[in-house]
């Protein structure tokens, strides 16, 4: 394979059904909590729980550098070699193979190899915003790993936070990052209008109503990707407090739709992916269901978006 082909099938947008890998994606759901609560148990609150989530990574999902003591570690889902990688400021590594086993298992195999390291893990030791929330150490029903599966979920992943990513760079007021909440198992997004919002009646299965509070305590428009809402996963958007038409707001993309179920637009992975731009198709998404939250909440839009290229524009022989 040469290097243009190597490069044409990491940057595509692949296929995967979500009928074909929900047993392990509950599965990595699960995992992926165990891992996020590790973080967010060494991690300082930051606004909206942006300290707790994982990222996109050359090779999966990474927690990024956790500060622990006078050092520092990382957890890191790697998709291509199949395994979870634990490593310390001091030189220290260690590996869980991913296969077929058990939450119950994971966990075990995750704090021994903490323990080997010498990281306590005090969590709270069941999932959250599932029901039922079965204990990791007697959760036998989530035993799945399809590897190839999981490898094109995080291909998935990385075009969405690629996109997004771009989008994100619109703005300049007060944005999240591109970040993998593994309570809801998406990557989100979120702009802020820079005005409080009403406190959020919560709700969501076993998590407490301040968490969500917390998260939605600032005016804001969010969007994302999971692997649900369609065929092969959705894009989608909404705003919190919805402004009102909100929902009969126009959007400019031919098969998104507001859906009442879930209180948001969506526009299903396959759309995207079988357009012939689906760069465009996702980008176009992503800014018109934005502006009708902006527009609709009188956002003072002047003030919180500029252009991303601005420099480069205005001194394009100078940037490097």
């Amino acid at each position: 394979m040469n290097s243009a082909e190597t490069i044409n099938s990491a940057t595509s947008w692949p296929s995967l059904r979500v009928s074909d890998w929900t047993p392990t994606r509950d599965t990595l759901h699960m995992w992926t909590q165990v891992v996020g609560k590790i973080r967010m148990a060494h991690a300082p609150l930051v606004n909206h729980w942006w300290q707790v989530t994982l990222y996109v990574s050359p090779r999966g999902l990474t927690t990024s550098t956790i500060p622990y003591r006078g050092g520092a570690f990382e957890i890191e889902f790697d998709f291509l070699a199949h395994r979870l990688d634990a490593r310390t400021s001091d030189g220290g590594a260690r590996s869980v193979p991913l296969r077929a086993m058990s939450v119950a298992e994971f966990y075990a195999q995750v704090l021994d190899v903490l323990d080997q390291l010498g990281i306590e893990a005090p969590i709270r030791p069941r999932p959250n915003e599932v029901d039922p929330a079965i204990p990791f150490a007697e959760d036998t029903v989530h035993a799945s790993y399809d590897g190839e599966a999981a490898a094109l979920f995080w291909r998935q992943l990385l075009q969405a936070n690629r996109v997004i990513g771009e989008f994100r760079s619109h703005f300049v007021g007060k944005v999240s990052p591109v970040h993998f909440f593994w309570g809801g198992m998406d990557l989100a997004c979120t702009r802020f209008s820079g005005r409080p919002a009403p406190p959020h009646p919560g709700g969501a299965p076993n998590c407490g109503d301040w968490v969500m509070v917390e998260g939605y305590s600032r005016e804001l428009s969010s969007c994302g990707f999971w692997p649900g809402g369609g065929e092969e996963g959705a894009f989608y958007s909404y705003a919190y407090p919805a402004p009102e038409g909100f929902a009969d707001h126009p959007v400019r993309v031919e098969g998104a739709y507001y859906s009442p179920e879930f209180q948001q637009f969506l526009l299903p992975y396959e759309v995207a992916r079988a357009a012939p731009d689906p760069d465009r198709v996702v980008t176009e998404f992503l800014h018109s269901t934005y502006a009708a939250a902006a527009d609709l909440g009188r956002w003072d839009r002047s003030a919180l978006e500029d252009d991303p290229l601005r420099w480069h524009r205005s001194n394009p022989e100078d940037i490097t």
